[in-house]
């Protein structure tokens, strides 16, 4: 049985693009633009047992970010919006956040939490997690970089291929991992100890130096670093 290592308080947010901004000595620096809440809290996990007798086993949070449509607000999400008051408080992007006791104890199904109400400071560091941007059918020399074959005499429309994959006497098939030509990005991807250079509160944005997955407007999670 594996243990799931209990993390801060994190929040959803999404990628805005990138800018510069000025340090206190006048250094200019790259830095990436996340919007970061607020985010509403659609229902909580608890250890503690329920009206039902029942308990779910861990603690967390499931957080909502981004308005979504109320046309296209599902019958069975209508059912369960009706404890936050209904389907004009429909999000788009919903993810469960696993906290401790003490934090979710904290907050209530239907209040909404801001980047004041998380643990975040400038200076620290942050981890997020997001979708890379997608690439679509790659060859093996943009997917994993191969070299190729010679170019030399009695080489013929044999430049870009991947070489041999195995044989037929054992193990008789190809084996599993084998680099191969396939889909590329699109994948989940999270990035570590990535710099939090500032917080503008009144906006709800925090601005990063470092790599953040995913294309412009793609949503993230940003939670403390775990290695921090």
């Amino acid at each position: 049985m594996t243990c799931h290592k209990e993390r801060k308080l994190g929040l959803l947010g999404k990628k805005l693009g990138m800018t510069r901004f000025f340090a206190e000595d006048g250094t200019s620096i790259g830095v990436t633009v996340i919007e970061l809440g607020p985010c509403l809290v659609l229902n909580k996990r608890s250890k503690a047992k329920g009206e039902n007798g029942r308990s779910d086993g861990y603690s967390a949070l499931r957080l909502g970010f981004a308005q979504k449509l109320e046309r296209k607000v599902s019958k069975t999400e209508e059912g369960t919006l009706k404890k936050v008051g209904g389907k004009e408080k429909a999000r788009s992007y919903i993810r469960e956040m696993r906290v401790d006791d003490a934090t979710a104890g904290k907050f209530e199904v239907g209040q909404e939490i801001t980047i004041k109400d998380a643990e975040f400071k400038t200076g620290e560091y942050v981890d997020i997690t997001g979708t890379s941007k997608g690439a679509g059918f790659q060859g093996v020399f943009a997917r994993y970089n191969f070299s190729g074959s010679n170019a030399s005499h009695g080489s013929h429309e044999y430049f870009r291929h991947g070489g041999s994959i195995g044989n037929r006497k054992w193990p008789g098939r190809v084996m599993k991992g084998r680099k191969m030509p396939g889909h590329q990005g699109n994948k989940k991807i999270t990035t570590q100890n990535v710099k939090l250079v500032a917080i503008r509160e009144e906006d709800n944005v925090i601005l990063l130096r470092g790599s953040v997955p995913g294309p412009k407007n793609g949503y993230v999670i940003v939670r403390p670093a775990i290695k921090g």
